[in-house]
């Protein structure tokens, strides 16, 4: 969730934006939203004004912002984990997953870590999230896009 707050953010150009407006973008509670925009604000990726006008904004600019900082920053080190199970009931090397965990892991962080912001933001990928329709004859292309 906080990946994503950060491309909505990266992609409102500025503009400050309220958790419940994020929320309401990425169809997650607003309570939640809170929670993630106040971690983010305290590892420095966010800052917020407020009053009326005031809301959410990108601390520094998204071509200075790695996605893997933003990932740990919330759920902490990407591990070579080899277990899914809390806790752990193998060491990984009798594992009915092989070493699948800790290859997916690895990936991961291979790939979030050469992820700058700045590159989600210009694919426009905080505009492509949709508004959930409750008419059930709405189609993705019937312009509901913000």
């Amino acid at each position: 969730m906080a990946l994503h707050t950060m491309v909505v953010l990266a992609c409102a150009g500025g503009e400050p934006m309220t958790a419940r407006a994020i929320a309401g973008k990425l169809h997650r509670s607003e309570a939640h939203q809170s929670k993630v925009l106040q971690r983010l604000a305290r590892a420095g990726f966010v800052a917020s004004t407020r009053g009326p006008a005031g809301g959410f904004v990108l601390a520094r600019p998204s071509r200075e912002i790695i996605m893997l900082d933003v990932f740990e920053a919330i759920d902490g080190p990407v591990g070579d984990v080899c277990c899914t199970q809390t806790p752990a009931v193998c060491d990984g090397k009798s594992c009915v997953f092989g070493q699948l965990v800790s290859i997916v892991n690895r990936q991961v962080r291979d790939y979030l870590q050469y992820i700058r912001l700045s590159e989600l933001e210009i694919k426009g990928l905080g505009r492509l999230v949709r508004v959930q329709s409750t008419e059930p004859h709405d189609s993705p292309d019937n312009g509901s896009a913000t």
